[in-house]
């Protein structure tokens, strides 16, 4: 089980309904579950992923620990957001867009 942060901006209101009934709503639009394993991750993704692909409006990050992934960081997103994240070197860096 790892920590879960999911980030939205710019969503229809029915993705902050059901992220508050699975998760802390810590900051407006700003997600969190302290202990949330694989399986559930990956169903709240789902949802989210078919909600998005209906109406692909706005964006939604989710990141978590994840040592096989770069820099430890697993990542997930849909949409644009407003920053490109490029691996360099094992890392993550962002690269904001102008």
């Amino acid at each position: 089980m790892a920590l879960v942060t999911i980030v939205t901006r710019d969503v229809a209101d029915r993705y902050r309904g059901f992220l508050a009934s699975v998760m802390l709503e810590v900051a407006p639009t700003v997600y969190v579950s302290p202990r949330m394993n694989p399986g559930i991750r990956s169903r709240v993704w789902r949802v989210l992923s078919e909600w998005h692909a209906e109406e692909p409006r706005g964006s939604i990050t989710m990141v978590w620990r994840d040592l096989n992934e770069t820099g430890g960081v697993g990542i997930n997103s849909l949409g644009e957001p407003p920053r490109e994240l490029i691996e360099v070197d094992g890392t993550w860096l962002v690269k904001k867009r102008l």
